[in-house]
């Protein structure tokens, strides 16, 4: 490590006020967090692949739990970032928690698109792999039923999926901090709005969207906390082991990004972000116009109240548009991500989703 912290300075710090020693040793620790230490391990809760279409795996969770429930869960993640923080470390895991209930959980990973996959669309993703995913989960799980969580993007492309395929037996839908409503969207708006943002020529220069991009777009949205933030917490709480392990575990995450196939990405950002056709039932998928009302299935609909990436009007908004009987609307004092890793995610998150699920699964 630094000659700052070899065993002549620490000396030097020995004799000083207790502040100063404090602050030196939360100096060492955050340096070697930063510098030496290897990145930790993710994804703990045992799987196994069971379909597989190019890039995209359907993995199946196991544990030594008894199954309980007769209705399996899928789980589908955004088109960036990977899938595994919904299980990112035993105790902290989303997948775990639910396994543990005796839930038969399922996740979709689409995997890391190549330069070959710039042409996949939005409607590829909803129209050729989610129903087939769901109809081996059916058949692997025997099952007359399903019940499908949607986290951020990710289920904004259930909820199409959804209104697409009234005949697939659909029992419940859960959607955490996904953004439905493309009004009012702050600093996303002003950074995409086609007068400045030429999402055709994006497209054609750059065909998959690199990571670094949608990372540098989220983080400019507060840009001192998120540039920052996180490293002043480091130095301010690096005796803190709880805390250290979670920094590791989220910066991994964060820093693990995945390229945006290019045209979903477009179609992500003109209808969307630009246009709003969603919410206007404006939406055509193949063809195939995507009307909300379709929805019929009993529906947990969860927002982050310090979300700035799906502030919660965003997320509530799909509340009106929806024909199932069965919904509910809560509101959780949490983030983007922590709703979804932390403390509060496995206190709050974690048994809101459990104990609504297990009600209606049965």
């Amino acid at each position: 490590m630094s000659v700052l912290f070899s065993a002549e300075y620490e000396k030097l710090f020995e004799n000083m006020p207790n502040d100063y020693q404090q602050m030196y040793r939360r100096a060492k620790i955050a340096t070697k967090v930063l510098m030496q230490e290897a990145e930790p391990e993710v994804g703990p809760t045992p799987k196994e692949v069971i379909w597989s279409r190019n890039k995209t795996k359907l993995y199946r969770y196991f544990s030594e739990h008894q199954k309980k429930h007769r209705i399996p869960l899928l789980l589908i993640y955004a088109l960036i970032n990977k899938p595994y923080i919904m299980d990112l470390a035993k105790g902290s895991s989303l997948v775990e928690y639910l396994v543990n209930r005796g839930f038969d959980v399922y996740l979709l990973d689409w995997g890391t698109p190549g330069s070959e996959d710039r042409n996949m669309k939005l409607d590829d993703y909803i129209l050729d792999y989610i129903p087939r995913a769901v109809r081996k989960i059916m058949r692997k799980s025997d099952a007359k039923e399903v019940s499908i969580l949607g986290y951020c993007m990710g289920g904004t492309i259930t909820s199409i999926f959804s209104a697409l395929h009234p005949e697939l037996p659909i029992r419940n839908l859960v959607f955490m901090t996904t953004p439905f409503d493309f009004e009012e969207t702050g600093l996303y708006g002003a950074m995409l709005d086609e007068q400045y943002f030429d999402i055709d020529k994006v497209v054609q220069t750059l065909g998959n969207i690199p990571p670094e991009m949608i990372d540098m777009g989220n983080k400019l949205l507060k840009p001192m906390a998120n540039f920052y933030g996180p490293y002043v917490s480091l130095f301010d709480r690096a005796e803190d082991e709880g805390f250290v392990r979670g920094f590791k575990l989220l910066q991994k995450w964060l820093n693990d990004g995945i390229p945006f196939p290019g045209e979903s990405y477009r179609q992500w950002i003109r209808d969307f972000y630009q246009q709003n056709k969603l919410i206007k039932g404006e939406l055509m998928i193949r063809g195939r116009q995507v009307s909300l009302k379709e929805i019929t299935a009993n529906v947990l609909n969860l927002s982050g109240e310090m979300d700035n990436i799906a502030p919660p009007h965003q997320v509530e908004a799909l509340m009106n548009h929806i024909s199932s009987k069965d919904k509910q609307y809560i509101k959780l004092p949490v983030g983007h991500t922590s709703i979804a890793f932390g403390s509060k995610a496995s206190k709050i998150t974690y048994p809101t989703i459990g104990d609504w699920l297990e009600e209606r699964s049965s």
